[in-house]
């Protein structure tokens, strides 16, 4: 295995594949270089002597610039280097596309087609409350429901509840985001059926709701207002029989892979984020679309620095304008809440090797690949065209991947380099960046791609991925599954009552 790894040939400093030892001699460019202190794993180091206010290179980019002057062989972190990022900008349309080396492969995953000619990967019963008093009600529908079907209740592979605790004492957007988010979910085509159930005094009214929810499967959707009925539990467990018998032809057929729409999204970064799992995302996120399908990345503020990278691969002028917004917006949105912009990278973030919002924005951004960007969503927006989206969301794990999932997602693809346990309400893939993590938490990982560390070709872990992803799609339970870890984050961003 390497020592350490450039990853551009115009970088400055090196990753260090593993602890770099104080003294320890390195050759790079047919030149020996002696490193002056301890290196941790994931950590960047200078290739070469960088003057003070001299931007550091990674990825090709600036990452940050040098607060003092760092010596051939340092250590180069939050000590030494800082951002360059700062407030609002102005951007301009200099588009730039690059060809997608993928070819249409004609592959199918094993789904379910439903009515409206959507496609769900699961057949899962939801309860979605309209507000967070009836969660507990919820969950003894559920109980009581699944104890009478003796805990057999195929052709659905599990019953949830889409806890949360909003639906009342919420203002103007707040109001809106949980209405919109919760309405997105009940007609989620991984939901073979939904119970929609409400209180009966909350904000969220049920009536308003339904007034609102557009078209839906009658048979498949059933609404309960817990107040207006002497026992909620032996009516809402009617009502769940009612969608079961509904759903009794429910079987997986073949369906196109031009019929995925994939989350993609990280959590816990490393310094191997940006060289291994997230690259891996972006070539799979090229691979779906050359299939005809459809890929979305989000976490705004953590485009924050690459965003002009994005920018360049918008499909047109318009589309170029939405990112602006986006970006403009959301820093907007901290500015208003008299919050440092650029307060990022997370302290997991820093412990793992990333210095600066850049460092983290430039790994983060990989995630997209390289094909153009057909489309910006708003958060809440539901998907309308294939191809590459961007979406409107917070860095926040829950939030982010609740906001793919509600944009039409049937699964969200999340890399991390230090790990976690949780899932969204639909599959979540967690793709380690490192063995070391996928080998300790194989009870939270579900994929390694630290095997590009250790020389594996690129294509040959891409193969792998994919059929990863298509046995996924296809019924493959994950880890979080597994573990019943299904959650659900609304963004909140006003006053409560």
């Amino acid at each position: 295995m390497k020592e350490f790894i450039v990853i551009h040939p115009s970088d400055n400093v090196g990753i260090a594949l593993k602890v770099l030892a104080q003294g320890e001699k390195l050759q790079h460019q047919g030149n020996t270089l002696i490193l002056k202190e301890t290196i941790p794993k994931g950590h960047k180091f200078a290739l070469v002597d960088i003057k003070q206010r001299d931007n550091v290179i990674k990825y090709g980019y600036p990452i940050g610039h040098a607060t003092t002057s760092i010596a051939t062989g340092e250590w180069v972190h939050t000590h030494n280097i800082k951002t360059n990022l700062s407030g609002k900008l102005d951007y301009q349309y200099e588009p730039s596309f690059t060809e997608n080396l993928y070819e249409e492969m004609n592959l199918t995953f094993k789904g379910y087609k439903r009515k409206n000619g959507e496609s769900g990967i699961r057949n899962e019963l939801w309860i979605v409350p309209t507000v967070g008093c009836v969660n507990g009600i919820a969950d003894q529908i559920i109980q009581t429901f699944s104890a009478e079907m003796g805990g057999d209740i195929h052709p659905f592979e599990t019953a949830l509840v889409l806890k949360h605790n909003y639906g009342c004492s919420q203002l103007g957007d707040d109001h809106e985001n949980t209405k919109t988010i919760l309405q997105n979910a009940v007609k989620h085509p991984n939901a073979g059926g939904v119970l929609v159930l409400g209180l009966g005094c909350e904000n969220n009214d049920i009536e308003d709701f339904k007034s609102t929810l557009d078209d839906y499967d009658q048979e498949r959707v059933k609404f309960l207002r817990s107040q207006e009925v002497g026992d909620e539990i032996e009516t809402g467990v009617t009502l769940l029989r009612e969608i079961y018998e509904a759903a009794q032809g429910d079987r997986r057929e073949d369906i196109p892979l031009s019929e995925l729409k994939i989350g993609l999204k990280c959590g816990g970064s490393d310094g191997f984020s940006g060289i291994t799992a997230n690259p891996l995302l972006g070539r799979l996120s090229d691979f779906i679309v050359a299939q005809g399908g459809t890929t979305v990345l989000t976490e705004v503020p953590e485009m924050f620095g690459a965003e002009t990278i994005l920018m360049e691969r918008a499909e047109s002028e318009a589309t170029f304008d939405k990112i602006v917004d986006m970006i403009n917006d959301f820093k907007q949105y901290y500015l208003d809440h008299r919050q440092p912009v650029y307060e990022n990278p997370s302290p997991g973030n820093k412990s793992g090797g990333i210095s600066t919002l850049e460092d983290k924005s430039l790994g983060c951004t990989q995630k997209a690949g390289t094909s153009e960007i057909k489309d910006v969503l708003k958060y809440g927006e539901l998907l309308k065209q294939k191809g590459l989206h961007l979406l409107s969301a917070p860095g926040n794990d829950l939030v982010a991947s609740s906001a793919l999932a509600a944009s039409g997602c049937q699964m969200v693809l999340f890399t991390t380099g230090r790990g976690t346990p949780f899932g969204t309400f639909v599959p979540t893939v967690k793709v380690s960046t490192n063995t070391a993590l996928y080998e300790t938490k194989k009870h939270w990982i579900d994929f390694n791609a630290g095997e590009l560390l250790e020389d594996v070709p690129e294509d040959v872990v891409l193969k792998k991925f994919i059929s990863y992803v298509i046995g996924v799609a296809s019924g493959k339970q994950l880890n979080h599954e597994k573990n019943h870890f299904k959650e659900l984050a609304i963004f909140k961003t006003g006053v409560t009552l």
